[in-house]
């Protein structure tokens, strides 16, 4: 089974392309590697690959990207076959809680100034 094309499915169900105003994206820099997805949520970038072997937890270029201070990227997720874990800036998921992630909207901020005191 090809888990990226379950991966791009799901995360286009749930509310991560262009017609919805979120898009999905891919990655690929010859300094920092290539990854399977990047997408906006909760408005900050977060990267994410899909690993299918018991190497999960080998991901030169998610690490790339995590440690590049360019980037602010406050986390990342990596769907696999294994248990969910969290390992620094990393959350491994089971491959079928992509069912469960849904897009979020960045929370809008009003802010409200009282000037009755000057």
């Amino acid at each position: 089974m090809h888990w990226k094309s379950v991966i791009a499915q799901e995360l286009y169900a749930h509310g991560f392309s262009e017609a919805q105003q979120h898009s999905l994206y891919y990655f690929n820099s010859k300094k920092q590697g290539e990854l399977d997805f990047v997408v906006e949520y909760a408005g900050n970038m977060l990267p994410i690959e899909v690993k299918s072997g018991k190497d999960y937890e080998r991901h030169n270029a998610l690490s790339n990207v995590i440690e590049n201070e360019e980037y602010a990227v406050p986390m990342a997720y990596v769907f696999c076959q294994e248990n969910v874990q969290t390992k620094g800036k990393v959350i491994y998921f089971p491959i079928y809680m992509i069912a469960f992630f849904e897009q979020t909207q960045a929370e809008e901020k009003v802010y409200k100034f009282d000037f009755t005191g000057l």
